[in-house]
């Protein structure tokens, strides 16, 4: 999977889950978190091995259930303890949804079950790297994958992709834009700031100016 899809499928695990449990809308840390937990054991296991060969190819320790059930087990206690136990929730469930994704995906597109995906070190995937390095093997897959777009070679799965994104960035917007929302509240507020201490410092200086 691409990591926008797995950022798709954690967002929409936990906008299910907040309407479901807490009736209520992803608050933007926790929409961060869900989105950066998702695609965070690519970011972990394709450099190692794209970059540094600790693994044939990009399913390793990130991706192991091993380590992430511990993993969202640790955050889920650090948000708990600062009060944030909605954000811990968010990252746990955002981590966890990237290996059954990246298993069902193998299964759609190659039509068998790749468990190995997940269970290192006790099973590893075999395999030759795309590239010789992160941004080389990106750009290799990556200009595939557009150049099918582009040449209008859109097969099921691409279908599946594009619709699954616009249903994805609906939901997003009727969540209230997460994130987004909570920058522009922020900047907002910053420039009122600004204006306000502007115009408490004209006035303070009129009575100079009589």
């Amino acid at each position: 999977m691409w990591p926008w899809e797995h950022a798709i499928v954690g967002y929409l695990a936990y906008s299910l889950c907040c309407h479901t449990v807490f009736r209520e809308s992803p608050g933007g840390l926790e929409a961060f978190a869900v989105v950066f937990a998702a695609v965070l054991p690519d970011l972990i296991d394709k450099p190692l091995a794209w970059e540094y060969g600790v693994f044939d190819v990009g399913y390793g320790i990130g991706h192991s259930i091993f380590f992430a059930v511990p993993l969202a087990l640790l955050v889920g206690t650090i948000a708990h303890a600062g009060a944030r136990p909605q954000a811990g929730l968010a990252f746990g469930l955002g981590y966890l949804s990237h290996l059954p994704a990246d298993i069902a995906d193998t299964a759609f597109r190659q039509g068998y079950l790749l468990i190995d995906l997940a269970l290192w070190p006790i099973a590893t995937v075999e395999g030759q790297p795309p590239g010789p390095g992160v941004v080389e093997a990106f750009l290799l897959l990556f200009g595939r994958y557009a150049g099918d777009i582009l040449a209008g070679n859109l097969s099921t799965y691409l279908w599946l992709q594009i619709g699954l994104a616009g249903f994805t960035a609906l939901v997003w917007l009727l969540d209230g834009a997460p994130v987004l929302r909570e920058c522009l509240r922020a900047s907002h507020r910053a420039v009122s700031g600004l204006l306000g201490r502007e115009s408490a410092a004209s006035r303070e200086n009129e009575p100079n100016r009589r």
